[in-house]
């Protein structure tokens, strides 16, 4: 025992908790990831309940919550329709019926008559009066007087063979027996000028509020102690980013120091000169890939905002100095999109552009493999195939990476690794759509410097956005008429009925064929997932070359080529797609000089959510502006691709709702660093566990 009093909580197991066997271990381990008492201890309430007070029976009300006692007059088995259980308890106020439809003959012999219960449920009205169905109950003793809790009834996230009561009792024994043995790693002098409680202090308050919580404060995570925690949590996040700064940072990486014998051709071929916003980018992109140690930025810019060919003059200075650069997207039409700009762009400058797919043939990824390995393209462009094993660079220099949502940090740092070469490893440009406010990208990117593209090229009007029922479908189709008489052309967006390619490409066809029906003097054109490439291509070309006035499509359009020409865009049934992706359907148009219009068709009756979102769009063009709003209807997780790489998913900090703490964040890293270093490493593991070293591949 003297051995196990010296030792934290987080290095004790759980089974050190009594009741923790070889078979609760594994259920604990596997379904709530508990394996240590800390973990327990860090398993926090979502909802509370009022057990503080008990209630006389005669005072209950329908759909209330509450605690009763009272003593059993009445227990039978009936059946009426279903068999049940049935007691009826008094306490001299009035009568309860307590409903059981399962139970057990243990159970039924418990609920005898004269038996004393306390008993808390919900009530609800039945035939017979008020009663409580599957009440959780308590048997007292004979002569003793029941009691109310001392504090609020937490409900902690359970799991199946895990019940609530268990998961109660196994985190009220961690509380008594070992909260203790939690060291605090914030510093006295920041939980003073921040007014925040003590680590245990925030912890007992959370399991165990007081009878006079304010329950709504709880369970929106704004009272103090909710905020210590969070606090904590989205410290050590940072300090574990920062922590993987660093080490990129002790690295070496090769001073691309650019000449500009292939930039300067490229941007004078160029119809149009870049914006205030592209070349202040340009200018940190460069500055960066002089130095000798990696490059880590991350390019923000709306759509239309003109990265990619931003991320395509700064791959010269990589080319220039004699070494290679990968291009890496998220989906293969994103990566063909890129592909045959960075061909459209380069090839005139004597550069092959190499492309990898997990569609190529044997045949060709060998030729295309075989161009990358010996130097002879210096541009590589593909899908996660770029990193596949037998992918080998000759001397690769720069990443750039496109979506960054859509890749985690693991993905993006086994691409560094890759292009490891005589113990240097290549910079990295990560670019993404999405988005987001400054303090954030920021807090979420802390291993990436970040510049913004904030600013559309000259000429760009606002795109006109319409949300009209789908009763008016007639109308739409006139306005495609007109336009496309007018020499314009037209996008006709399919609604995404599942994540299926069949059924969008069946929806789409058929749609197809309606339009064509109907416009008969127009030239349709169809593009869905589940055509092959060439033929996605084909079609697309046309339509740029405006051989196709009418183009319907899946959301496969979301990237894709850019045609000035295009001045509509119809969305069917708007409301099932998100704001994000709205934005980005809208922005295939608007890129010419012409006002374009973008027409948002739904079906109604609309969600308040889908009404929501649909008017926001009305309301703004501001990329920036949507992703906080898409930020505070769906969460961090679903905008920034957290759920889908893995990456930065919190235990109960929220990015958005917690953005106010983000400057006192940085405030409380740097002291930690300056005066207490010692207390990082456990802090970013009591949060992170291992994944801490995510950094060192």
């Amino acid at each position: 025992m003297i051995a196990l009093n010296n030792r934290e909580a987080a290095s004790l197991p759980i089974t050190t908790l009594k009741g923790v066997g070889p078979k609760l271990k594994d259920k604990l381990e596997q379904r709530l990831g508990w394996h240590t008492v800390q973990d327990v201890l860090f398993h926090l309430p979502f909802r509370y309940q009022d057990r503080t007070r008990l209630t006389p029976i005669g005072s209950l009300r329908p759909g209330q919550e509450a605690l009763v006692s009272g003593k059993i007059e009445l227990a039978d088995v009936v059946i009426r329709g279903r068999r049940s259980l049935l007691c009826r308890v008094s306490d001299g106020s009035g009568y309860l019926s307590l409903r059981f439809f399962h139970f057990s003959g243990a159970q039924q012999r418990n609920l005898e008559r004269g038996r004393s219960l306390r008993i808390f449920g919900e009530v609800r009205v039945a035939a017979s009066g008020l009663e409580m169905v599957h009440p959780e109950y308590d048997v007292l003793a004979e002569n003793s007087a029941p009691h109310a809790e001392a504090a609020l009834t937490p409900f902690y996230p359970a799991t199946e063979g895990v019940h609530q009561l268990s998961v109660r009792k196994l985190v009220a024994q961690a509380l008594d027996r070992h909260l203790a043995r939690l060291p605090e790693w914030l510093p006295e002098e920041l939980l003073l000028e921040l007014k925040l409680p003590t680590l245990r202090e925030a912890l007992l308050y959370v399991h165990r509020p007081p009878p006079h919580a304010d329950v709504a404060e709880l369970e929106l995570h704004r009272h103090p102690a909710q905020r210590r925690l969070v606090f904590e949590e989205l410290l050590a996040h940072h300090l574990s980013l920062k922590h993987l700064r660093a080490h990129q940072q002790r690295q070496k990486a090769p001073p691309l120091d650019g000449t500009g014998k292939l930039a300067q051709p490229l941007l004078e071929s160029l119809p149009f000169a870049f914006t205030g916003a592209q070349t202040r980018v340009l200018a940190e992109i460069r500055a960066d890939l002089k130095r000798g140690h990696p490059m880590q930025r991350l390019v923000q810019g709306d759509v239309g905002s003109g990265k990619t060919i931003v991320a395509a003059t700064a791959a010269l200075a990589s080319v220039e100095a004699g070494w290679q650069v990968a291009v890496m997207a998220p989906t293969e039409l994103l990566a063909e999109q890129h592909w045959r700009n960075f061909s459209h762009w380069l090839a005139p400058l004597g550069l092959e552009v190499a492309w990898l797919s997990g569609k190529l043939s044997a045949a060709k990824r060998r030729t295309q493999l075989a161009l990358i390995a010996s130097g002879r393209a210096p541009v590589a462009v593909g899908t996660h195939a770029l990193f596949q094993q037998d992918v080998a660079f000759d001397r690769l220099g720069l990443v750039v990476v496109d979506e960054q949502h859509r890749f985690g940090v693991h993905q993006r740092l086994l691409l560094r690794e890759k292009g490891r070469h005589n113990g240097l490893v290549p910079h990295q440009l990560v670019m993404t759509a999405t988005p987001i406010p400054r303090t954030l990208a920021q807090a979420f990117y802390a291993d990436l410097d970040v510049s913004v593209i904030d600013e559309l090229p000259p000429g760009r009007k606002p795109v006109e956005t319409v949300v009209l029922p789908d009763t008016r479908r007639a109308e739409v189709v006139a306005r495609v008429h007109a336009a496309c008489h007018d020499g314009r052309q037209s996008y006709w967006v399919c609604p995404l009925i599942e994540e299926s390619d069949l059924l969008q490409a069946e929806a789409a066809t058929e749609t197809a064929a309606l339009l064509t029906a109907a416009l008969p003097e127009l030239r349709v054109a169809l593009i869905h997932g589940r055509m092959k490439p060439a033929e996605k291509e084909a079609v697309m070309h046309a339509f740029k070359e405006g051989k196709t006035q009418l183009l319907v499509a899946t959301t496969v359009i979301e990237v894709g080529v850019d045609v000035p020409n295009a001045s509509l865009m119809i969305v069917e049934s708007a409301e099932r797609l998100g704001l994000s992706q709205l934005h980005q359907l809208r922005g295939r148009v608007g890129r010419g000089a012409a006002q374009s219009s973008c027409v948002l068709l739904y079906h109604a009756p609309l969600s308040e959510n889908a009404r929501a979102r649909l008017s926001i769009l009305r309301e703004t063009n501001d990329g920036f502006e949507i992703s906080r709003r898409d930020l505070e209807m769906r969460g961090p997780g679903e905008v920034l691709g957290t759920r889908q790489t893995g990456e930065q998913a919190f235990h109960i900090a929220d990015l958005v709702r917690d953005q106010a703490m983000l400057p006192h964040i940085e405030h409380a890293a740097r002291l930690l660093q300056e005066k207490y270093p010692q207390h990082i490493t456990p802090l970013i593991r009591r949060w992170l566990g291992l994944r801490e070293h995510y950094g060192e591949v």
